[in-house]
C-alpha cells in the first residue's frame, strides 16, 4: 500500500508540476487605442461677394428699357393749347440736363404730346413744337443738338385714357427717352 500512495503521490506531483509549467495563455494586449481623429467641424465657405460695380460699371450693364424704366429723365407739362417751357418745367429740364452732362454718350428722344382736344394734324404740329421747346432749352443748357432727336405723337398716345380736366393736363407733356447709351 506504501507503494501504490507514493506511486499516487508521485502521479499528483508530476501532474502539478506539469500543470504549473504549462505554458500560460498569453493575454492578448488590448487593440492600440485609436486617437480620436479631431472632429472636423463643416466650415462653411462665406459666400462669394460680387464685386462692388462702380456707378459708370452699373450704368453700362443696364439695358436701354431697364434705364428708361427708371425715369432718369422726367416728364415736363405743358398749358392748354401752348408749347412755351413753364416756370415749373425749368428745374426738370435742368435735372436732365445735368443727368445728360453726367452720362456724356447718351442720346434721347423727346416726345411731344398733346391731349385729345383738336384736330390730329393740329396736335401733330403742337406736339412738334413742344418737343422742340424742350430741345432748345436743352441746348441752352449745353447738350449737344446731335444728342437729341424729337417727334411728336399728337394725340395718339395719351398717358392718361381719361376725359377730363386731370387726364388733358397729364397727356399735355413732352417725354424723355433714352435710345442710345
Amino acid at each position: 500500500m506504501k507503494k501504490i500512495l507514493i506511486l499516487s503521490l508521485s502521479c499528483f506531483l508530476v501532474i502539478a508540476f506539469f500543470a504549473s509549467c504549462r505554458k500560460k495563455v498569453e493575454e492578448t494586449p488590448p487593440p492600440p487605442q485609436v486617437k480620436e481623429q479631431p472632429k472636423v467641424e463643416k466650415v462653411e465657405k462665406p459666400p462669394v461677394k460680387e464685386p462692388i460695380l462702380t456707378e459708370d460699371e452699373i450704368f453700362v450693364k443696364k439695358s436701354l428699357e431697364e434705364l428708361n424704366a427708371e425715369k432718369p429723365m422726367m416728364v415736363i407739362l405743358f398749358d392748354y393749347d401752348k408749347f412755351f417751357i413753364r416756370e415749373d418745367a425749368k428745374p426738370i429740364l435742368q435735372n436732365n440736363a445735368d443727368w445728360m452732362k453726367k452720362w456724356e454718350t447718351v442720346k434721347i428722344l423727346i416726345e411731344g404730346h398733346c391731349d385729345e382736344r383738336g384736330t390730329e394734324d393740329y396736335n401733330m404740329a403742337l406736339g412738334e413744337k413742344r418737343a422742340k421747346s424742350a430741345f432748345d432749352y436743352l441746348l441752352s443748357l449745353g447738350i449737344s443738338s446731335d444728342r437729341i432727336k424729337t417727334i411728336s405723337y399728337g394725340k395718339s398716345q395719351p398717358v392718361d385714357p381719361g376725359h377730363n380736366e386731370i387726364a388733358w393736363q397729364k397727356n399735355r407733356r413732352d417725354q424723355f427717352t433714352i435710345i442710345e447709351k
